[in-house]
Parts: structure tokens; C-alpha cells; sequence
């Protein structure tokens, strides 16, 4: 029995040991998996750290990179409206040209600065430019940016070759502007040039590389010119191919802006200034419409079409100031000017139509002697004075009549202020001046002598007026005294603002003007315009004055005479006699616009 129970022990104790040695070889498995299972934790736990950050943290950015990739909106530049001359002549137009734009989030900064290397060489444009272009963008904009436009085939071409190897690079056909005349009447129609950073916060409504106007017509019209940029919404892939249009909103082109600038006797105009510094207007005498406005030296408008080259800006700086309107700068009028002084005599009412004065070799005003042209004309009226232009005679109307006088019909005339610049749309003009007594004391700090008013009176010593206020002068006499206001559009002619303005000046005051016009073509200083290649026109004839250098030459006339329709001013700068070398310019412009005579062919027998 006590082995039986020392068996039952034993057996016991066996078995007890048997199952104490089972759960140590199982808990090997067991941790096994609880490492598998930390190390999946782990790695389960970066993807979702991951997709936390893409989704949240990076969403945003990544849903518009993403959209970016698969659709664009690309603008589509809205063609500038034409300009063309009163007969509808094309003065500015476009052309096809090919533009490169850039995509600035297609690439990181420091792509970017790979790829303009490449480009630089090709483009002719510093790396840094195309690298400070892009920086001008608001980095949460997808729009391109217009590198370049307008670019000549031995560029585009091995651009294109590579387009496809530079993300966010692309090469577009667009218009182009285009002035067919070349240089003609640059001055009126200005150029044209990206929008500045100045302009676009401005005008916050332009895309990145809207060309805008910045002088002349182009500037002051731009509004209409300009149009409505319009959208392409595209689907791209990677390579930044188009797959497909999904909406358009097609660019509103701009409207045709009409001038009242008559292109044969602009060319006319141009032709016969030739190289000279100087200005040339002509205006309609009874609406005021500028059929003319040329000044020399001048420029080409297409330069600035492209990126100006620095050749092509020190060919502009060899020049003499080509951007300066000298139709729109002062001038001594010269004897131009004994228009006003003959209308101020007799609208004093110290002299008549019909008064007679005595002239001479010189007078003498405070003891300093003014002389004539040739010894004195003897007792004459304005009649004669004007066709022969007699200094003696208008000093003496100058004397009595007073500067005050002078000045004040001077400005009813056109001269100064009284010719609003505004109308004609164009900047950097001028105002010519008369200052009175009272007003050199104020602007000069000195007084008044009477040998001013000598000198006034024949348009020297303070006395400016520009060309256009000299065209407005002759023309207020040629209409029968009713000041008119130069404008350049179509659109304006005959309107309120445009309507011409009654001076006052007696009748018997014009005609005896006009009669004295005609006779400086019929017998005066200027017989060459009398040589029956055009109607009989009227005119007067001036020489002013420059210290130190050749005399100008000025000539102001109207035609025909009997029945006036334009009026015309000349001045060429260090030109001499105004019979020399303005008045054959004007001749120049009067036969564009009656029409040269016909050649007969000498070669042709006519049988009796």
C-alpha cells in the first residue's frame, strides 16, 4: 500500500513536471508574433503619418498641383484694334508672330534656374532676367508669363525642338503690332509695351504680358484699342501636350480707332522735312481736325514691338531728342507773328483797316536803334507791311496798341493755353508764352522795358508759340475769326467739345489781314508758292532769331485763298529765311492735298 501510494507520488510528480516544461516551449511563437505585430504597427503607422501629411497637411497644395497637371486655363491676348488715317488707311495693324510664356509652378526654383540657362543663349536674355520675370508672379497663380514675344524664325525655330524637353515651357502663335508706314507720323501714334508693375496694379483686371500703349494714340486710346483678353480651359498630360478643350471664352479683339491725319500729305509733310529738326502742321481751317502732325527727327514704332536692342537704343540716342513732339514745343514766331500784332493794333482802336504809317531804316526806342529789312518801305498800310513785312511799321502798331494787347489777342488767337492740348490725346506738349509786363516781372524777377514791347511785336525776344498754336492762329484768320481746337479723332470732329470758338475780331479786321496774306504770295516774301502747280494759297513768311546759331525758319499759311479749307505751319529749326527752306515745305503739303498737276509727256506729237 505504501508503495502504491509513493507510486501515486511519483506518477504525480512526473506528470505535474510534464506540464510545467509545455508552456515554456509555447511562449516562443507568442513572442514572435507580438514582435511581427509591433513592427506591422510601425510600418502602418508611417503610412498613415504619411497620408496625414499629403492629405492634410500637404491636400491643398497637392489637389491644385494635381488639377494643374490635368487642366489649364490659358489666356488667349485679344488683338489690338487697327489705327487708320481719314480715308481708312492702315497706319497701325498686326502681323502673326510667335510668343514663348512660361509656366512658373511647373518647375521648383532651382529647376527653373537650369532651364534658363538653357534658354538664355537661345532667347539672347540674361538668365537672371527670365529668373526675376518669373519672380514677378503671384506664387499662387498657375497663369504663364510672357517671356518673349514676336520672336524672329532663327529663334523659334531651335526653341521649338527643344519645348518639349523643358517642363513649362511653351510656344504660342499670336498677333502681332505692326505699323506698315515705318516711322510716318510715329509722334501721333506713340508705340507700344508690356504692361510696367505699375500699370497692372493699376489696372489689376490685366493679365501678366498685356502689351499696353505708352505714348501717342496708342496710350491715350488704349481702352478701346487694347480689346478683352480671353480663356482656353485645356486638359494636359505630363509632357505638356493637349489632350483636349474642355471651355473657351473667346478674347474680345479691339475697335478700330479712325484719325483725322491724311496720310498722302503726312507723307508729304515728312518728305519734304527730310532730315531736318523741325515741325510741320496742317489743320482743317472750319473744324480744326489735324490732317497733319510731323516732327523730325523721329523713330520707328515697330522697335518696340520686340525687346529693343541695345543697338537699337543707341541708334535712338545718336538722335537728337527723337521723342520730343516739336510740333507741340515753342518757338520765336518771328515775323509769323505780326498776324497778332496787326489784329491787336487795330482792335485797340488806335488804328484802322485803312491806317497809313510811316516806315524807315530804324527807329529808336530807349536810346537803342531797331532796324529794317532794307531801309524802310516808305508810308504804307498792313496791307503792304504784311506782304513786305516791314519791321518799322509793326514796331510802331506794337508801341501804341501796348503789350497787354498783344498778349490778350494773341491768346484769343490760339497762343497759350487757350489751345487745349487735352483734345488731341497726346503727351509731353507745350504751351507757347506772351508774358505780359506784370507777368515777366513775376516769372523773370525783371521789369518790363520798352524795348519788350519792340521786340514782341515782331515775335522775337519772349514770345513762343508752338507749330500747332501757329496753325491754330492762321487758321482762326483764314475761317473769318473763329479759333479752332485741334483734335486727331474722327470721332470728335463736330461735336460740343470740339466746337470752334468766335475771337471777336471785327470783319474789317480779317479781310484786310487776308488781303495782306495773299499779297506776301502774290508779290511778297513768298512768290515761290505762286507758280500755278496750286490754287492761290495765302501765307506769311518768318525768320526768329538764335543766339549763337543760324537763324529758324518759319512760314504759316491757309489755301485756297479766296474760299480757305486747310491752314498749314512750318518751322525748321537753324533753317534760315522762311522763304528758303519752311515755305517750300509747305508748297510740298498743299500739292498732296489739291493734287500735283499732271506732267504732260513731251514725247507724245499731237497732230494739228
Amino acid at each position: 500500500m505504501m508503495q502504491r501510494q509513493i507510486s501515486a507520488i511519483s506518477g504525480f510528480r512526473a506528470s505535474d513536471l510534464t506540464l510545467g516544461e509545455t508552456p515554456r516551449k509555447q511562449s516562443r511563437p507568442i513572442q514572435r508574433a507580438i514582435v511581427l505585430m509591433l513592427i506591422a504597427t510601425g510600418l502602418l503607422s508611417l503610412h498613415v503619418g504619411r497620408l496625414v501629411q499629403l492629405q492634410l497637411v500637404e491636400g491643398k497644395q497637392n489637389r491644385e498641383r494635381a488639377e494643374n497637371n490635368r487642366v489649364r486655363e490659358v489666356p488667349k491676348p485679344a488683338n489690338r484694334g487697327h489705327i487708320v488715317d481719314r480715308q481708312g488707311k492702315l497706319l497701325a495693324a498686326n502681323n502673326l508672330a510667335r510668343s514663348i510664356y512660361l509656366w512658373p509652378k511647373e518647375q521648383t526654383p532651382e529647376q527653373w534656374k537650369v532651364t534658363a540657362d538653357k534658354l538664355s543663349p537661345l532667347l539672347k536674355i540674361p538668365a537672371q532676367e527670365i529668373l526675376e520675370k518669373l519672380k514677378q508672379v503671384d506664387p499662387s497663380s498657375y497663369r504663364p508669363v510672357r517671356l518673349r514675344q514676336a520672336m524672329p524664325p532663327e529663334v523659334f525655330v531651335p526653341l521649338a525642338e527643344l519645348v518639349g524637353q523643358m517642363r513649362g515651357v511653351e510656344v504660342r502663335p499670336e498677333a502681332r503690332r505692326f505699323y506698315p508706314e515705318g516711322s510716318l507720323a510715329a509722334h501721333v501714334l506713340g508705340y507700344i509695351g508690356e504692361a510696367t508693375e505699375a500699370d497692372l496694379k493699376t489696372h489689376p483686371e490685366y493679365p501678366m504680358g498685356m502689351i499696353v500703349g505708352q505714348m501717342g494714340i496708342e496710350a491715350s486710346s488704349n481702352s478701346k484699342i487694347a480689346g478683352v483678353w480671353g480663356y482656353r480651359l485645356i486638359e494636359t498630360n505630363a509632357q505638356n501636350q493637349e489632350l483636349r478643350l474642355i471651355g473657351e471664352t473667346p478674347p474680345k479683339p479691339g475697335e478700330t480707332v479712325q484719325l483725322t491725319i491724311d496720310l498722302k500729305m503726312q507723307k508729304a509733310a515728312e518728305e519734304a522735312l527730310g532730315n531736318r529738326r523741325g515741325a510741320v502742321v496742317a489743320l482743317d481751317v472750319k473744324t480744326g481736325a489735324v490732317l497733319v502732325l510731323a516732327s523730325h527727327p523721329t523713330f520707328d514704332p515697330n522697335l518696340f514691338t520686340r525687346k529693343i536692342t541695345t543697338e537699337d537704343w543707341q541708334n535712338l540716342q545718336d538722335l537728337e531728342n527723337p521723342f520730343l513732339n516739336r510740333a507741340m514745343q515753342g518757338y520765336p514766331p518771328g515775323s509769323t507773328f505780326k498776324i497778332v500784332t496787326s489784329v491787336a493794333g487795330m482792335e485797340s482802336g488806335k488804328f484802322s483797316p485803312d491806317s497809313i504809317l510811316n516806315t524807315s531804316a530804324y527807329i529808336t526806342v530807349g536810346g537803342i536803334d531797331f532796324n529794317e529789312h532794307s531801309g524802310g518801305y516808305g508810308e504804307i498800310g498792313f496791307r503792304e507791311a504784311l506782304a513786305f513785312s516791314s519791321n518799322t511799321f509793326f514796331y510802331q502798331i506794337g508801341i501804341s496798341a501796348g503789350p497787354e494787347a498783344i498778349a490778350k489777342w494773341g491768346h484769343r488767337l490760339g497762343i497759350g493755353k487757350d489751345t487745349d492740348l487735352k483734345l488731341l490725346g497726346l503727351s509731353g506738349g507745350d504751351h507757347g508764352q506772351m508774358p505780359t509786363p506784370e507777368e515777366k516781372e513775376k516769372i523773370y524777377k525783371e521789369p518790363w522795358y520798352a524795348g519788350d514791347t519792340v521786340t514782341m511785336s515782331i515775335g522775337q525776344g519772349l514770345v513762343l508759340v508752338t507749330p500747332l498754336e501757329a496753325a491754330v492762329m492762321v487758321s482762326s484768320i483764314a475761317n473769318g475769326g473763329n479759333r479752332v481746337k485741334p483734335h486727331l479723332l474722327t470721332s470728335m470732329t463736330g461735336k460740343l467739345e470740339t466746337k470752334p470758338v468766335a475771337t471777336g475780331i471785327k470783319p474789317g479786321t480779317i479781310e484786310v489781314i487776308k488781303q495782306g496774306l495773299a499779297a506776301v504770295v502774290t508779290e511778297g516774301t513768298g512768290r515761290g508758292l505762286n507758280d500755278g502747280s496750286i490754287p492761290l494759297t495765302a501765307g506769311k513768311t518768318g525768320t526768329s532769331e538764335v543766339i549763337g546759331q543760324k537763324d529758324h525758319s518759319l512760314y504759316v499759311a491757309y489755301g485756297p485763298a479766296e474760299k480757305p479749307e486747310i491752314a498749314i505751319a512750318v518751322v525748321v529749326e537753324n533753317g534760315g529765311f522762311g522763304s528758303m527752306a519752311a515755305a517750300p515745305i509747305a508748297k510740298e503739303v498743299f500739292q498732296a492735298y489739291f493734287g500735283k498737276p499732271k506732267k504732260v509727256d513731251e514725247s507724245v506729237v499731237v497732230s494739228p
